[in-house]
């Protein structure tokens, strides 16, 4: 399973992939690209101790459901891709939402 470790993605082959941005993103075409800032939700670690923990930061003020609303719709990509590539192969243009991209 494929892991990421300090900006490289390490697949189980062994192949490694330096990022620049901190993560993987899939837009709506399927097309994957990298992601540069955890702006919507994520953990402040600056000044973190015993005594002040960590906090967390969310800009959009999303609720629970909110958030595994967001989380739903992109893992619903993310399997939509996996489909397609089963489906057409690694090379073929078939693998992305056409729809998407108009």
């Amino acid at each position: 399973m494929a892991d990421l470790k300090k900006r490289v993605l390490v697949l189980s082959s062994g192949r490694q992939i330096k990022l620049f941005g901190n993560s993987i993103g899939i837009a709506k075409s399927l097309e994957l690209g990298e992601v540069y800032a955890p702006n919507i939700l994520s953990v402040s670690t600056d000044n973190a101790t015993e005594h002040n923990p960590a906090s967390v930061a969310n800009a959009y003020k999303l609720t629970e459901a909110e958030l595994n609303e967001v989380a739903d719709y992109y893992i619903r990509l993310w399997i939509d891709l996996k489909d397609a590539v089963r489906k057409h192969g690694i090379n073929s243009p078939k693998i992305f939402n056409r729809e998407a991209m108009l």
